[in-house]
């Protein structure tokens, strides 16, 4: 259902570089990209997560209660994200490990403080 999500940035090199190694953990990899925006997805085919520069000219700010959530094909790469995105600088809001009814998730702040979660639902 989802298409794409774009996050605003204030420091666009930065979280360029931030997202290209963060999202490299599964595999995706910048598909579109402009002066202004960057998309990364895992084909052009599935949903997509972008940075943007505001449209306004005004700061990016993070939305309260705005998350991202990212899913994952087991919870070795949920481990293996959050791992990448605290060693890239990310906050932690969250450390990996089951969350109840085969939910397993971490989550974690990128650099400009926008929420992110990744997470597996399986089998426990």
């Amino acid at each position: 259902m989802i298409g794409y999500v774009t996050l605003g940035t204030n420091d666009f090199e930065r979280a360029a570089k931030f997202y290209d190694e963060l999202l490299a953990v599964i595999g995706a990899k910048r598909y579109m990209e402009s002066d202004k925006f960057i998309a990364w997805a895992v084909s052009p085919t599935t949903p997509s997560l972008g940075i943007i520069k505001p449209n306004n000219g005004k700061e990016a700010c993070i939305g309260n209660g705005t998350m991202v959530a990212l899913v994952m094909d087991s919870k070795e790469k949920v481990d293996a994200m959050y791992k990448k995105a605290m060693e890239l600088g990310a906050q932690d809001e969250g450390p990996t490990g089951p969350r109840g009814g085969g939910f397993y998730a971490a989550y974690f702040r990128d650099l400009d403080g926008n929420k992110l979660n990744a997470f597996y639902f399986g089998k426990e």
